[in-house]
């Protein structure tokens, strides 16, 4: 069938030409991606015997879709037609939270690109601004997506002992590219810049190049390097055509496919 065929939005034309594979699957075949979907998924097959729920330390769904992304990377290495080395993982929105935890969790793959992870993902929650962790976590929203305790700092992000900015830096040395959307405010775009500048040391310290500035940068205007990345489309939240245009030029100088 033509090269597309079943994959939405993806634009796998320019890739394949490029030389890179593609591959999806649907993440709510793992964990259902819907309040009270937890017994249908992949979580409840893992409690404890004689629990019937989740304790508040247990992960959410964001994390099993993580999980079902390394699976997929454990059924990569069984295929001679894959090269499992160079894998790259993207999601948008909550699954670009889930790419960013899946990226920092499974050093096999190579690179990352999260687009518009925001709250929960590449923002930092410190800044409280936009989506914040009482918004992700509030009973009619999202609170299934993540551990019960997260929703402890709801409303006081300042007491939380981690931000988002150590997540970006568990993912180095490998190269990760943060593409936002200038007016996606409620997943605050210069958040996740600044989580981008206070992980660069980590970068550097491993050998890899920081986002090279600390000052925010106009729409359209890419800063890639050998680690951090950043893009900001001209427009709101998720991707645009022409972003497909800034993963195929971060693919081609960080994994080299045609080599």
């Amino acid at each position: 069938p033509p090269a597309g065929r079943g994959f939405g939005r993806l634009n796998v034309e320019p890739l394949l030409d490029a030389g890179i594979g593609v591959a999806t699957f649907y993440y709510g075949d793992v964990d259902p991606d819907y309040l009270d979907g937890f017994s249908n998924g992949i979580r409840a097959r893992y409690l404890k015997p004689g629990e019937s729920k989740r304790a508040a330390d247990d992960w959410g769904s964001i994390s099993a879709w993580a999980w079902g992304m390394s699976r997929v990377e454990d059924y990569f290495e069984t295929d001679k037609s894959v090269d499992a080395k160079r894998v790259a993982i993207h999601g948008v929105s909550r699954l670009g939270k889930t790419v960013m935890w899946a990226g920092a969790h499974d050093q096999r793959f190579a690179a990352v690109i999260a687009s518009c992870s925001g709250e929960g993902g590449a923002a930092l929650s410190h800044r409280d601004y936009g989506e914040t962790i009482a918004h992700l976590t509030a009973p009619t929203r999202y609170p299934y997506q993540f551990a019960e305790n997260y929703a402890k700092y709801g409303g006081f992000p300042d007491k939380a002992p981690m931000d988002a900015n150590m997540l970006v830096a568990l993912i180095a040395p490998r190269p990760l590219l943060l593409q936002t959307g200038s007016t996606d405010n409620w997943s605050d775009p210069k958040g996740e810049f600044l989580a981008a500048v206070a992980a660069g040391p980590v970068y550097k310290l491993l050998g890899k190049q920081d986002l090279g500035t600390d000052v925010w940068p106009a729409a359209k205007t890419p800063l890639f390097s050998n680690g951090l990345n950043y893009y900001m489309h001209e427009g709101g939240h998720g991707m645009v055509p022409t972003d497909w245009d800034i993963y195929l030029q971060f693919l081609k100088a960080q994994l080299h496919p045609e080599q």
